[in-house]
């Protein structure tokens, strides 16, 4: 047969068969391969993502712990810091009577008694964290001290604490009350500068 006769009739031969499908087959199989090979990419940056997305939320979880751990912690420890204000004002009582007595004639076995209750009150109180911080001499602090006064001290260097109303109190490392202090202050000169200067 010849090629026009080919064409004519319209039929195919095999062997023009077979070379056209595997010319097709070819690329049918290399676009399927590509096909697959951009889906395995994509998966495997999907896979990587929600790697990543569970390493950061196991992190957050492990943070979220500790810091409920140290929270909870913090107020174990610091639970009675209610209770300790409130007894506060006791002791500033039972060091105000321990003073008074001392002044007194006949007052040892009241002064006695007084200061044994005292120092038992201030034993249980600082096994429990209580500690007493008195300022007397220090330079002043706003962050730890109050001041109710300022007094001239000429013996003195200015903002320095000279009298103590009451002591400042630590539960821990926490600032439970500041003491209530007078402050050094520079004596005021008594001549008035002439109008001149």
């Amino acid at each position: 047969m010849d090629e026009t006769e080919k064409k004519g009739n319209g039929k195919i031969s095999p062997e023009q068969s077979v070379s056209e499908g595997e010319a097709g087959g070819e690329e049918s199989s290399v676009s399927e391969l590509e096909t697959l090979h951009q889906q395995l990419a994509a998966k495997e940056l999907e896979a990587k993502e929600n790697y990543d997305r569970y390493l950061r939320q196991v992190a957050e979880l492990e943070n979220f712990r500790k810091r409920m751990a140290r929270e909870q912690a913090e107020a174990i420890r610091y639970a009675n810091e209610n209770l300790m204000r409130e007894l506060l004002p006791a002791l500033d009582n039972l060091e105000r009577a321990v003073e008074h007595a001392k002044g007194g004639q006949n007052g040892n076995p009241l002064l006695e008694g007084i200061e044994m209750v005292l120092r038992g009150l201030l034993e249980a109180l600082s096994s429990h964290g209580l500690t007493q911080h008195s300022a007397l001499g220090e330079v002043f602090d706003p962050g730890k001290h109050e001041a109710m006064a300022q007094v001239e001290a000429p013996d003195r260097a200015p903002n320095t604490i000279v009298g103590e109303h009451h002591k400042g109190y630590y539960l821990f490392d926490r600032l439970l009350r500041p003491a209530l202090v007078s402050v050094a202050k520079l004596p005021e000169t008594k001549e008035k500068k002439s109008p001149e200067e």
